[in-house]
């Protein structure tokens, strides 16, 4: 499964209302850390988050450490999955959404997300990529 980066954000001690990680730790889902890919650009957008937020170095990197020891990282730059996040981008905005879903679509895995707009497409992503867009509600159920 593909992790969107605003599950990775308690782990820089940024505060979020789906604390799936946590979840996961407490053993309240089905999902063991081991199953979890994460998009290296997610790396980047926790970085770019933590910073704006005014989060102090060291939390940051403390949660960039977890990540790294944690999960498997794939790279964004991947020529199959820069093509698909540029056919994403007719119909995402946001070109780091666009990566994290295209990271999904090629390795074929289902991706865990709060995105509105992405959770509005589920079905026909489903349809054409033949992968399940899942959000913390239907996990935690």
């Amino acid at each position: 499964m593909i992790l969107d980066t605003i599950y990775l954000l308690p782990l820089a001690r940024i505060e979020i209302d789906t604390d799936l990680l946590r979840e996961m730790a407490e053993g309240r889902t089905k999902i063991r850390f081991e199953d979890i890919t994460i998009s290296q650009i997610s790396i980047f957008e926790l970085q770019a988050k933590a910073a704006e937020l005014g989060i102090p170095p060291p939390y940051v990197i403390e949660a960039v450490q977890a990540i790294e020891k944690a999960f498997r990282i794939e790279p964004f730059n991947r020529p199959k999955i820069i093509e698909t996040s540029f056919n994403l981008r007719k119909e995402i905005n946001d070109y780091i959404d666009c990566i994290i879903l295209a990271t999904a679509i090629t390795l074929k895995e289902d991706l865990i997300t709060e995105d509105t707009l992405i959770l509005k497409r589920k079905q026909s992503i489903k349809k054409k990529y033949n992968i399940d867009i899942l959000n913390y509600k239907t996990i935690i159920g």
